[in-house]
């Protein structure tokens, strides 16, 4: 899954107003930033094999630090506990914990049969990669409602917290539908190197437009 992650991150604000959306973002893809990180050490592997799926051409065989529903609860609590030492804030604590297991969740319904519980045990997988348009609507219908209710729970205090929060939006469906017409990549490297890239340039856009809006009835600037 990909805008999904996003769309959780979106939601939780609503839940967590006080924290800034780059963090939320960061605790939904934080098996993501690990795994290309992982990728580049050789900690983790992966196969590019056009066909393991219909929709990417990715054969996650081997990424139990990183995707294992142990290790994002054991990853989650870290987050999660670290917020809390940092703030003090229980409630964003929860939600920091519970979006970093939630990609988990998330990766179960997307992925065939390839999401471990625990490094070197079962794997499981609902498949909807193995459809195209099921998995074009699910994760498009999940980010609207994302983007909805951040938009609705803030609001702009300027140009900035307007127009770079569209263009954020727009810049997330433009990857996720280019790159399922996209041609396969052409090394381990190529994924692990874009995806970290990709992923700083995300959070920093993040925290920069979510600095430049505000908590609807609240006129107190939030922290992250």
């Amino acid at each position: 899954m990909f805008i999904g992650h996003f769309a959780v991150a979106f939601g939780a604000k609503k839940i967590a107003p006080r924290m800034s959306l780059a963090l939320l973002t960061a605790a939904v893809a934080w098996a993501d930033l690990l795994w290309t990180a992982f990728l580049l050490l050789g900690w983790e592997h992966v196969r590019i094999a056009p066909g393991d799926t219909k929709f990417t051409p990715l054969d996650l065989y081997d990424y139990p630090w990183t995707h294992s529903l142990l290790m994002l609860c054991v990853w989650g609590t870290t987050l999660g506990a670290l917020y809390w030492w940092l703030r003090k804030d229980t409630t964003g604590a929860w939600v920091v914990g519970f979006c970093a297991v939630s990609h988990w969740v998330l990766d179960w319904a997307t992925h065939r049969p390839d999401m471990p519980l625990y490094p070197g045990g079962p794997k499981f997988g609902l498949g909807l990669w193995n459809s195209i348009p099921g998995t074009l609507i699910v994760e498009t219908a999940m980010f609207v409602v994302g983007v909805w209710i951040y938009a609705t729970a803030t609001r702009a205090r300027n140009g900035v917290g307007r127009f770079a929060f569209r263009g954020y939006v727009a810049l997330l469906l433009f990857f996720f539908y280019a790159d399922r017409f996209s041609p396969p990549p052409d090394s381990v490297a190529e994924i692990a190197w874009t995806g970290l890239i990709a992923s700083v340039v995300l959070l920093l856009w993040a925290r920069w437009f979510d600095a430049n809006r505000m908590v609807v009835g609240s006129q107190v600037e939030e922290k992250g």
